[in-house]
């Protein structure tokens, strides 16, 4: 079965265009690779946050503070939570624990 493209003029004078659907497979693996991109993104900008996290934490204990601060964890699950609802609160709490260091 091969797909068939029919144009016709509408009313207003423009042209559309009608096209067969791409078979399901293909959507599927292109969204696929679109999320598999998207991941690679969020891991190295995960890996980012990391290291400014540890630097963060170095200055801090150098200066004689503590490694973590409560207070701005607080925000951090405040805005995720804002923005993600209860999953994003969890997402900040990973987040958090992967700053942390060693």
């Amino acid at each position: 079965m091969s797909a068939t493209t029919t144009s016709s003029t509408a009313p207003t004078g423009t042209r559309t265009s009608t096209q067969a659907d791409p078979a399901p497979e293909a959507v599927i693996d292109a969204e696929r690779a679109r999320i598999d991109a998207l991941d690679a993104r969020i891991v190295a900008l995960v890996r980012d946050r990391m290291e400014v996290s540890e630097n963060i934490q170095r200055v801090r204990i150098d200066s004689g503070g503590r490694r973590v601060h409560l207070a701005r964890e607080m925000q951090i699950l405040d805005h995720y939570s804002t923005e993600l609802g209860g999953p994003g609160r969890e997402l900040a709490r990973t987040l958090l624990r992967l700053c942390r260091g060693h």
